[in-house]
């Protein structure tokens, strides 16, 4: 008995999907959440629903969809009672450039065919002509005049169809290239239309007829964005580096997003990693040790050496200016907008999504600033003028994100485009680092401070000095330091060099061991019109066996640092001065054995 109610519920619910009016809306992108990999897309789309049951086709969705992301809401009282997703390989967007191309295509393909039978003609009339050339001479009978009749025919028609085939030819590659052109154009085009659409069949049941609107979410991999900065030096006089952070996105979802909202998170999205647990560890012996294992090692870092001045503006915080929104009511008040006196309708006409700041003066402060103008009171309106004045950051516990107040248009053919999300001026120091045992090329590097608030993640920079492009560097932000080191280019004007001193390296030999000099000078010069600060750096081996013993005999009053075998130079060196350093060390170990020097 207990069987009955649900086999009729089971009926009644096949009855009522049985007669559901099946309806086809298109969806409307609105918002796409732009993950380091990945994106969160929300669209909505409206249908008008009868009362009682129906059946929803939302069209116009990304192909790739990770199915268990899907979230679907539905205004008013209506009921979702199941939703399918699918794809749709037939229904693609009609493209009007692709058209033109296609018949452009069409009419070169014609007429290079029509080019080619004329090509083919005038093959077969001059193999007709030179196979009768001879007609003449096997004839008997002939006089002088027509000889010479049948000659001069044959060089004129020889010539026309010379001159013609040339021209034919020529006409021939003129309409290849262009047919060649536009086919490669049409590849690029197809991509852009190679498009499989998605859709979401959703049941639903409605108290009552009317629109309904409903939001679709979903998780796709098919975009991503990278950061991407460009380092701004105006002259290392200057203890300053301007920053700008962008983001290079590019999105191969099937969708051409248009005026879409974007927001771009540093999070990645966890779909198929769990929290990790112990197994058991077992102890064991090393029989074998990598010598090139790089982990080994412990890492040397470059020093810094910025000006205690700069170390002050280092410990306070980056903070992005802004201003609060008030409302001041004059009876007739002065209006500027961004420096320029501006009418009250003139202002009342600026979309309120531009505006940056409104600030209000009044009294003394308003009169000091613009005189008997500003006796009534002075409102200043200032407008978002740069990309990063419509770029919010927020940071949560897991993430940064960039909210975007501007619609943009991401094409679907995974193109990368360039957005700009904010730039900052910074304190900064520079200096020249090298290393002549690794390069003996002298770089320039920036000391960063205060770039722990920046959010920065890692990535490729352009460098521009004075407003030239001067080469590439990377920004890794993982460091742990106060200062961030950053290598902008190598500059021939400081000259390094490192020389084997053959009068102290040498070799001796005693009962069991050996025992080698090794001597090295460094010498450094300065060819600029100005003094630098400078960091060399040279290394001696550190001994890993017990009968193999190691001594630094002579470190040119270097600062040594014994655990990895580093002595490092810091000094300024001026304009036109050069300076020398010596390294003298020695190892000894067993005759009969071979390093790896």
């Amino acid at each position: 008995m207990k069987k009955i109610p649900c086999i009729l519920f089971a009926s009644l619910l096949l009855s009522v999907q049985a007669f559901a009016e099946e309806i086809n809306t298109m969806s409307k992108l609105n918002s796409v959440n732009i993950f380091r990999i990945g994106a969160e897309m929300t669209h909505t789309a409206k249908a008008v629903l009868q009362q009682g049951n129906n059946e929803v086709i939302i069209e116009g969705l990304s192909s790739d969809v990770e199915i268990n992301s899907i979230q679907v809401k539905c205004s008013g009282n209506a009921t979702l009672m199941s939703s399918e997703f699918s794809k749709d390989y037939l229904k693609n967007q009609e493209d009007k450039n692709t058209n033109k191309l296609q018949d452009s295509i069409s009419y070169y393909e014609k007429e290079l065919s029509q080019v080619q039978a004329k090509l083919n003609t005038n093959k077969e009339l001059g193999e007709l002509l030179r196979a009768n050339k001879s007609i003449a001479g096997t004839q008997n009978g002939l006089s002088v005049a027509e000889l010479t009749k049948m000659m001069d025919y044959y060089k004129i028609k020889s010539l026309e169809l010379e001159n013609e085939k040339n021209a034919l030819n020529e006409k021939s590659k003129d309409l290849t290239l262009n047919l060649t052109a536009l086919k490669k154009q049409m590849e690029v085009q197809s991509r852009k239309n190679d498009k499989i659409f998605g859709k979401l069949t959703l049941q639903t049941i409605c108290p009552t007829a009317g629109t309904y609107t409903f939001t679709i979410s979903y998780y796709t991999r098919l975009a991503s964005w990278n950061p991407y900065y460009d380092l701004n030096i105006e002259n290392t006089e200057k203890s300053t580096i301007g920053i700008s952070y962008k983001a290079k996105i590019r999105q191969t979802t099937g969708l051409d997003w248009k005026k879409v909202k974007l927001t771009l998170s540093t999070a990645m999205p966890n779909l198929n990693k769990t929290a990790p647990v112990f197994k058991t560890w077992f102890l064991d012996y090393v029989y074998a040790y990598d010598y090139n294992s790089r982990d080994q090692f412990s890492q040397n870092t470059i020093q810094a050496i910025a000006s205690p001045e700069l170390m002050e503006i280092a410990d306070e915080k980056v903070v992005a200016s802004g201003y609060g929104t008030q409302k001041e009511e004059s009876s007739s008040p002065l209006y500027i907008v961004n420096g320029e006196p501006m009418e009250e309708w003139e202002v009342n006409s600026i979309d309120p999504a531009l505006i940056k700041s409104i600030d209000v003066l009044k009294d003394a402060s308003a009169t000091s600033m613009y005189g008997s103008r500003g006796a009534n009171g002075v409102i200043v309106v200032t407008l978002k003028t740069g990309v990063e004045d419509f770029v919010s950051e927020s940071e949560s516990s897991i993430d940064v994100s960039y909210d975007i107040d501007l619609n943009y248009d991401i094409l679907g053919n995974g193109t990368e485009q360039l957005i700009v999300l904010k730039e900052q001026s910074l304190p900064a120091a520079y200096k020249y680092y090298s290393a002549p045992k690794l390069d003996k090329s002298a770089f320039l590097m920036a000391e960063i401070s205060g770039w722990e608030n920046l959010n920065l993640l890692p990535g490729e920079a352009n460098i521009t000095y004075d407003g030239t492009y001067i080469g590439k560097s990377s920004i890794d932000p993982s460091s742990t330091q106060n200062i961030l080191n950053l290598t902008l280019n190598e500059d021939k004007r400081v000259i390094v060099t490192r020389r084997k001193m053959q009068d102290f390296s040498k070799t001796r030999m005693f009962d069991k061991d050996k025992k080698q000099e090794f001597a090295y000078k460094l010498t450094v010069k300065n060819t600029k019109s100005s003094t630098i600060n400078m960091i060399l750096k040279e290394q001696y081996p550190i001994s890993m066996q017990k009968d193999i013993e190691v001594e630094l005999v002579e470190s040119s009053s270097a600062s040594v640092n014994p655990e990895i075998g580093v002595l490092t130079w810091i000094f300024p060196l001026k304009a036109g001065e050069s300076k020398e350093f010596t390294v003298k060390y020695t190892v000894k170990y067993p005759k009969d054995k071979t390093l790896n020097f």
